[in-house]
């Protein structure tokens, strides 16, 4: 059976390579881009099965009125992909206000506008599936990337909880957490803060870590979404790439050492504890 998605961050990336992909197996897209002139090659090539809206994702009005009109043309919404978003470069110190604010207008709350926008839809339907696109950096936290970090734990917690208030309503959640990918995240979908000389070392040892990294084909990913959207139950978290696994279980392994190690401390901060 065919679904209708709804796509933000259709212009390039995974955006793009998503919604072709679901175009080329017969569904049918609401393509959104803030530039609704990338997308005029769909048109072109799929013709009524997609519909190219122009968005911006930090307006929330004009976000409502995109999913009306998705809905309104396509008389449902089975896959909502929250894909919209950019890095920003910086240390905590170097990042302004602006761009802090920026920062989380686009990834956290251009994501939750969506969202919420067809949220009754699918309720009503009683079925859907969100794409949240989150990153490693969802997980994992490092240097000259907090204020993305930050954005994307945001993401993530607030799609957990969707994810259990959804769940009697038939709508299912998925956070997707790509590592590496050769897409222009990095380049002309990033912004930096004006560089402090004092951090210096530290922007050398975050390009380093950055160039490592083993970096996939964004095109080999539209499988690997087809599958996750045809499951009937289908994880609420998924890394995308390769490489991740093992820094991530490094990571929760040192959590559980350090709650561990200070229990003690944990359990003397509560006192007498008082049931009932």
């Amino acid at each position: 059976m065919s679904k209708v998605w709804f796509v933000t961050g259709s212009s390039r990336g995974f955006g793009r390579v998503w919604v072709e992909a679901a175009l080329e197996r017969g569904d049918r897209v609401a393509a959104t881009a803030r530039n609704v002139e990338t997308l005029a090659a769909l048109r072109e090539s799929y013709g009524d099965r997609v519909l190219p809206i122009a968005l911006d994702v930090t307006d929330k009005a004009a976000v409502d009125a995109a999913v009306r009109k998705a809905h309104d043309a396509f008389g449902r919404i089975d896959v909502v992909v929250n894909n919209a978003g950019y890095g920003l470069f910086g240390t905590i110190e170097e990042v302004s206000e602006r761009e802090a604010r920026e920062q989380m207008e686009t990834n956290v709350f251009g994501a939750l506008w969506v969202t919420k926008a067809a949220l009754p839809i699918v309720r009503t339907q009683r079925s859907g599936h969100f794409i949240q696109v989150s990153s490693i950096a969802g997980i994992l936290a490092n240097a000259n990337l907090g204020l993305y970090h930050a954005s994307k734990w945001a993401l993530e917690a607030f799609s957990q909880s969707l994810a259990v208030e959804m769940r009697s309503f038939g709508v299912k959640v998925t956070i997707v957490e790509p590592g590496g990918f050769t897409t222009d995240w990095g380049t002309t979908s990033a912004a930096w803060a004006q560089p402090n000389p004092a951090y210096d070392e530290i922007r050398k040892a975050h390009a380093a870590r950055r160039a490592a990294m083993r970096r996939g084909d964004p095109r080999a990913s539209a499988a690997a979404i087809m599958q996750l959207v045809d499951m009937d139950d289908p994880p609420l978290r998924v890394m995308f790439g390769v490489g991740l696994l093992e820094p991530v279980k490094k990571e929760y392994e040192n959590r559980l050492a350090l709650w561990e190690r200070y229990q003690d401390l944990a359990e003397e901060s509560a006192g007498t504890v008082t049931v009932g």
